[in-house]
């Protein structure tokens, strides 16, 4: 009979020094539990995020060029042997060096929105045209380098 109320006593004992511990560690959990419901909820919302910003992205540079305008290498190629320009001459048309007027033809690179723009101004003219600009160009710079 002393034994059981030993051991009664000390079981009483030692739940009275548990309960606070057990308590914490619910709490504990019951904080984890919504902590992770946050970094769900957060996740899902950063998912969001991206996916809007990814198609925004994609349509920015649409809106932001005006006009859809396509480049195609081989097209300008032909655009350029129409117009009877070697590339030296087509890129003072456009603005560029005839270099990359190469590497525009060869898929190297890829005009930026401003020489598009130049480009689809080709279009629309002839080979009269074309070499009326080219001298209207080269006197142009002929005559700043004579008034220096």
């Amino acid at each position: 009979m002393l034994k059981s109320e030993i051991t009664r006593l000390s079981n009483k004992v030692a739940r009275q020094h548990f309960a606070p511990l057990r308590a914490a560690a619910t709490a504990q959990r019951h904080q984890i539990a919504e902590l992770k419901r946050q970094v769900a909820a957060l996740e899902k919302q950063i998912g969001a995020v991206q996916r809007r910003s990814k198609s925004e992205a994609a349509a920015k540079p649409e809106s932001e060029e005006g006009p859809n305008i396509r480049f195609v290498a081989k097209g300008f190629r032909t655009l350029r042997e129409r117009l009877g320009l070697t590339a030296d001459e087509m890129g003072q048309l456009i603005g560029v060096s005839g270099q990359s007027v190469y590497n525009w033809e060869h898929e190297k690179a890829r005009p930026r929105a401003r020489q598009l723009a130049a480009i689809a101004e080709l279009r629309g003219i002839g080979k009269k045209e074309a070499r009326a600009r080219l001298e209207a160009g080269a006197s142009g710079t002929s005559k700043t380098g004579s008034d220096d």
